[in-house]
């Protein structure tokens, strides 16, 4: 059990989890402003992108650590993750009213 405490101490799970919690808030936030806020929403989200990203990178990094050759895989993951993360705090802050660059916006 300790093992298994110890993958989620890391430090990429942890900006895993501050990445996720800016996202999180940022959603409520925008949410609250445009008036579209529904509970029902908060537990999907809860259970999508927190257990999806959190579960799926402590699976990746028990993997690596069976099969050495595997480890350039966990980073590529959470670089992806990462990535995605930001690109989701990025739009909601673009909803906010908040202008971004052009390169940072969709096409």
């Amino acid at each position: 059990m300790s093992e298994l405490v110890a993958f989620f101490a890391s430090s990429q799970i942890k900006w895993i989890v501050t990445l996720i919690a800016v996202d999180f808030v940022l959603g409520i936030v925008v949410s609250i402003m445009k008036k579209t806020f529904r509970l029902g929403k908060v537990a999907k989200f809860m259970g999508i992108p927190v257990l999806g990203y959190v579960w799926g990178f402590v699976i990746l990094e028990m993997v690596a650590i069976a099969i050495p050759s595997l480890v350039m895989i966990v980073k590529a993951a959470y670089f992806l993750i990462i990535l995605a993360l930001v690109g989701s705090i990025l739009h909601s802050i673009s909803k906010l009213g908040i202008s971004l660059p052009a390169y940072l916006k969709k096409e």
